[in-house]
């Protein structure tokens, strides 16, 4: 999958290792590996069959999509096609998201 960052901050704080252990800490290990999952994948619909994952709609923000990291933290990301992808009945088509752009790494609650 084609990934993009909100700022070039948040682009470091994912590829510098150095970087993604200071500011992510214990959950540096595990934010790799979501962002590298995420690389990996073809597209939204391969990330939402890893259950661990949880990929869903964030509530109450249209448009931005959540992937669970550990606990409460999550990675908050948009689709970055336009426009989205979807089915003739409405709902989103996920083997069609192929660019995402990840917003933050947060804990919502």
């Amino acid at each position: 999958m084609e990934i993009t960052f909100k700022n070039n901050k948040l682009e470091k704080s994912f590829t510098d290792d150095n970087l993604l252990s200071k500011i992510y800490g214990t959950m540096a290990k595990k934010v790799k590996q979501r962002y590298e999952d995420l690389k990996l994948a073809d597209n939204l619909f391969v990330i939402s069959q890893y259950p661990a994952m949880r990929l869903h709609p964030y509530k109450g923000n249209s448009g931005i999509w959540s992937v669970d990291i550990i606990k409460n933290w999550r990675i908050l990301f948009i689709v970055n096609q336009h426009p989205i992808p979807t089915f003739e009945d409405g709902g989103v088509n996920l083997r069609a998201i192929e660019i995402i752009k990840i917003e933050s790494v947060e804990d919502p609650h």
